[in-house]
């Protein structure tokens, strides 16, 4: 039996499961209700990570794509894995892993996750397109505040899903105050993501000498006018987040925004317009939101850079016709 499921965290599954066969067909039944399910696993740290299962279980194999020497394999509804050398931060791996219960009943599991990374640096969100017009593609910029590796590291979108990320950073080293913009559609074939220390490396329209470039395969809409984006690490932290509305409105107009909103708030990720907020259970409303009516193809949202960056909508403004600077600073003298 084969079926897709996807982690109640953010790992991608594909999850065979088998019982073993008995004499009789109400034994099958009864031990099949009780077969181990598959809940999710995590990386700890740079040598040892874990799977969790809904109840205890025993390793029969695993084996990891690409190859990785395991140290030890403990048993229990929490499977820890020791490995015998550190992992390369952020990279991906898949692992194939048959487990096998008390009642012998056997479950099957391929799950890509990718590996322990402790040095996402400090990024704050700085600029966004919402509005497509080719060659101009929405675009999310980020500048780092600190040394460190991006890999995987995650952005959302609301209107995308508010549980799957849009894009998942592969490592790439980047330096203090290094802009990083993620293109949310890729029109030029040979664009390329620039992991490495060649800037220059994609030829994409917009893409910047000096600034680091990734891109989202594909030609379709992903961010909007209304809409909120955040950056989230493997501990599931808000790195940083903007939350934008097209009108002053004082209720969201789709419930999913509504969460989105709120979930912001509870991990103290926005602030309302006042640089405060209303307390236990406050949900910012679009009043409280980067007011995005004006924005173009060319007129982007962008965070004041002449001020501390904070959450909230005090330190963003709309540029002025022809004033995106995507990979470039922004200039707040350029005002919609």
């Amino acid at each position: 039996m084969r079926k897709n499921i996807r982690f109640l965290c953010w790992f991608p599954v594909m999850l065979l499961a088998a019982c073993s066969t008995e004499a009789n067909l109400q034994q099958i039944i009864g031990t099949a209700a009780f077969a181990p399910v598959f809940e999710d696993c995590r990386p700890l740290s740079s040598t040892e990570m874990v799977f969790n299962f809904s109840t205890d279980v025993s390793v029969v194999s695993l084996n990891f794509e690409p190859a990785l020497e395991v140290k030890s394999i403990s048993s229990g509804s929490e499977v820890r894995v020791n490995f015998a050398q550190p992992l390369a931060e952020g990279i991906r791996v898949t692992a194939y892993i048959l487990v096998e219960d008390s009642r012998r009943n056997t479950l099957n599991v391929i799950v890509p996750f990718r590996t322990r990374n402790d040095r996402i640096p400090a990024l704050v969100i700085n600029e966004l397109r919402t509005e497509f017009s080719r060659p101009r593609v929405e675009f999310v910029e980020m500048i780092a505040r600190e040394a460190g590796n991006l890999g995987a590291l995650r952005l959302f979108i609301a209107s995308y899903s508010l549980t799957k990320p849009v894009y998942e950073f592969p490592p790439a080293e980047v330096a203090a105050g290094e802009y990083i913009v993620l293109h949310l559609r890729t029109l030029n074939e040979e664009s390329v993501d620039e992991t490495g220390s060649n800037l220059a490396l994609s030829p994409g329209n917009e893409a910047q000498d000096t600034a680091r470039d990734f891109w989202l395969p594909g030609n379709t809409k992903r961010l909007r006018r209304t809409d909120a984006v955040w950056l989230m690490d493997q501990d599931d932290r808000i790195v940083d987040a903007v939350l934008l509305s097209e009108r002053a409105d004082t209720r969201w107009a789709n419930e999913n925004m509504a969460q989105a909103a709120a979930f912001l708030a509870r991990n103290n990720a926005w602030l309302g317009r006042d640089g405060t907020t209303g307390g236990e259970g406050w949900i910012p409303s679009p009043l409280d939101a980067v007011i995005t009516s004006g924005t173009t193809a060319t007129r982007t949202i962008c965070r004041d850079e002449s001020v501390p960056p904070r959450r909230q909508a005090g330190n963003w403004y709309i540029t002025a016709t022809s004033g995106a600077s995507p990979g470039r600073p922004n200039d707040p003298r350029r005002h919609l």
